[in-house]
């Protein structure tokens, strides 16, 4: 009979054990990754003068990365962002590469996210080179708020 004990405490362990963890929570979100993510809308001012952007941004900071689209409101073009995201104490420091059609590199985003505001410089890439540079300040939409309605040119003449 005292073999049986030892054989039925090893049984009896896992059970045991496997009940600490009901009604555990751990969320998939950082408090970062709950406050950081999601749409964001400003402007960009350069040599071309003023461009609404709007941007839906994703931050996964146990991975250090961030993804997201970034959308030109005024031409309407929508480019994929990825790139390395660094945490910092007051938010973070994006380094976005901005790919058209998924694999053509036309732009970078250099921005740091402060709270809820997203603020730097996105420059256009040509031949694999930075050019033109835009001030870029976007803040971010709250939370069932409907993003603003992409600007459409309005004819000076009926």
């Amino acid at each position: 009979m005292r073999s049986m004990r030892p054989l039925a405490a090893a049984l009896l362990l896992p059970p045991l054990l496997s009940g600490c963890a009901f009604g555990a929570y751990i969320s998939p979100l950082t408090p970062l990754e709950r406050a950081a993510n999601g749409t964001y809308e400003g402007i960009g001012v350069g040599g071309t003068g003023r461009v609404p952007y709007r941007m839906t941004l994703t931050v996964q900071e146990r991975e250090g990365r961030a993804t997201g689209v970034i959308t030109n409101l005024e031409s309407r073009k929508a480019y994929a962002a990825s790139g390395p995201f660094k945490r910092s104490a007051t938010g973070g420091a994006l380094e976005l590469g901005l790919y058209e059609n998924g694999d053509k590199h036309r732009g970078n985003l250099h921005a740091t996210l402060t709270g809820t505001k997203i603020s730097g410089v996105l420059r256009t890439v040509l031949l694999g080179r930075e050019l033109l540079g835009y001030t870029i300040e976007l803040n971010q939409v709250p939370e069932g708020v409907p993003p603003t309605a992409p600007a459409v040119s309005v004819p000076a003449t009926p």
